[in-house]
């Protein structure tokens, strides 16, 4: 059994790009072999995504509402250590800023989909960020999480 590090976030947000389902599934299992605690959060058709691909909770075992992971981090009753935001266009942007505010985590922005390296050029808050030019091949935004995390 690996021993715990912490807990993780990974926040999920329009699953518009067909990338960010697989990479969260992938990070979710890099970092809980790592030994960290993984809470995956999303909108209702991010949710609804996961639960899809992995149906058995092989990888997610801890799926929540993004509103309600927001409303627990601003009432204090939940941190993380670490947290991924993944952002692919204005509304990303925004729960990256609200993360960066209301948690003492560690920020990485995984920014990500077409337009990727202007969208990162706008992050104003302190956050290590991780950019790739990928909507349909996920394999840009893998590699490079492969070479910041872990």
């Amino acid at each position: 059994m690996t021993e715990e590090k912490g807990k993780a976030l990974l926040v999920m947000g329009c699953p518009e790009v067909p990338v960010q389902t697989g990479i969260v599934i992938y990070l979710a299992d890099k970092l809980q072999k790592a030994g960290y605690q993984v809470t995956v959060a999303g909108t209702n058709a991010a949710q609804k995504l996961i639960r899809v691909s992995d149906p058995e909770e092989h990888y997610i075992k801890d799926l929540a509402d993004l509103d309600s992971c927001i409303a627990d981090l601003a009432e204090k009753r939940r941190d993380f250590d670490l947290c991924f935001v993944f952002m692919h266009n204005d509304s990303g942007m925004t729960y990256g800023a609200t993360f960066s505010v209301l948690s003492r985590a560690r920020l990485y922005a995984l920014v990500f989909g077409k337009n990727a390296e202007a969208l990162a050029e706008t992050i104003e808050y302190p956050a290590e960020k991780i950019v790739a030019k990928a909507v349909h091949n996920p394999m840009p935004l893998k590699n490079k999480i492969d070479r910041v995390i872990l």
